[in-house]
């Protein structure tokens, strides 16, 4: 049997101010012929580029969710030329669990953008916002932060590889959001995130990391929403939107190293001993693993393998192996 198509209450295609959900077919005990609600505000007016934003993509990580819906509210239709979408809850069971992945399917939504539209809530969302509200897409922003188990310093992620004006257009974009810090990466287009289903369709995609352990930080929501105006101002879908001028050039910094991520080795208590956006050297001592429970065994130390900026840090207390403890970002050159 072919699974039933994913649908939307709003026309795309149709001008003005609309607002409704994108129905996912979801039949289960409590509801046979059910589905999935998944909010989105599309504003049309006139020429203009089709710029898309989300938040929700991981449903524990609460800021862009916070200035989505703030901005769903206060924009105008008049304040727009062009075309722009708001998903400030894109895998919604998620975000109303608020948990990272889809307690309906277990699916991560943001590596869950390939070609197949699958029979799961959470991959049929990520085909359907590819094909379907990514099509003829010029930008897409993807709002992310740490999550429950990490927080990030304000951070901005980009592509960078070697078509220069590209480069040269992302690079202009990263200094109108105005965050500390932006990580530049070298990634294929057929990669399962999705900025690269939205380059796939020929859009400009950034992902903002800001935040997390949880909670919503108030001096990040000011940053990213004042950074959010400067970027739909700059993009041209909202050209008349008033601004104030960004507070920071962003730093460059690089990811992609063997060892910019560092994990944990073992079970037990995680104590760092350095701080979220502190310099470091290779081989400097990180953190410790205690194990209270058995308090004659020896901690382990957790040495940096690679020198940079620690842009992320685990929040949780307790650790197990292979849990992400910080993420380095290395001085781009």
């Amino acid at each position: 049997m072919t699974a039933l198509p994913v649908t939307c209450e709003i026309d795309f295609a149709a001008e003005g101010r609309r607002h409704g959900f994108i129905r996912v077919p979801h039949s289960v005990t409590r509801s046979a012929y059910g589905f999935v609600p998944v909010p989105v505000i599309s504003l049309r007016r006139g020429a203009g580029p089709k710029v898309v934003l989300m938040a929700g993509n991981h449903g524990d990580e609460f800021e862009g969710q916070v200035v989505l819906t703030r901005l769903a509210a206060a924009l105008e239709l008049d304040d727009v030329a062009g075309q722009l979408v708001i998903l400030p809850a894109a895998n919604t069971p998620a975000a109303v669990a608020g948990l990272r992945t889809s307690p309906l399917d277990g699916g991560n939504l943001n590596r869950s953008f390939t070609d197949e539209a699958g029979a799961t809530p959470t991959s049929m969302i990520a085909h359907y916002l590819e094909h379907v509200v990514f099509d003829g897409i010029d930008y897409l922003l993807d709002l992310h932060s740490g999550g429950t188990s990490l927080e990030y310093l304000p951070t901005v992620l980009a592509k960078w590889g070697a078509d220069t004006v590209d480069n040269d257009r992302r690079r202009r974009l990263l200094d109108v959001l105005g965050l500390p810090f932006a990580l530049l990466f070298e990634a294929d287009d057929d990669t399962p995130f999705a900025t690269a289903a939205a380059a796939r369709r020929g859009g400009i995609g950034l992902t903002t990391e800001l935040g997390g352990g949880g909670r919503v930080t108030p001096a990040y929501v000011a940053l990213i929403e004042a950074g959010l105006r400067r970027y739909l101002r700059e993009v041209g879908v909202c050209p008349n939107l008033d601004t104030e001028p960004a507070i920071h050039e962003p730093r460059l910094l690089y990811a992609g190293g063997d060892h910019q991520l560092v994990f944990a080795r073992a079970s037990g208590l995680f104590e760092p001993v350095v701080e979220l956006g502190e310099e470091v050297e290779a081989g400097r001592l990180g953190a410790w693993i205690h194990t209270p429970e058995q308090p004659w065994r020896e901690s382990q130390a957790v040495y940096f393998e690679t020198a940079g900026v620690v842009i992320c840090q685990r929040t949780l207390g307790r650790a197990e192996p292979g849990d992400c403890l910080f993420e380095i970002g290395m001085p781009a050159g």
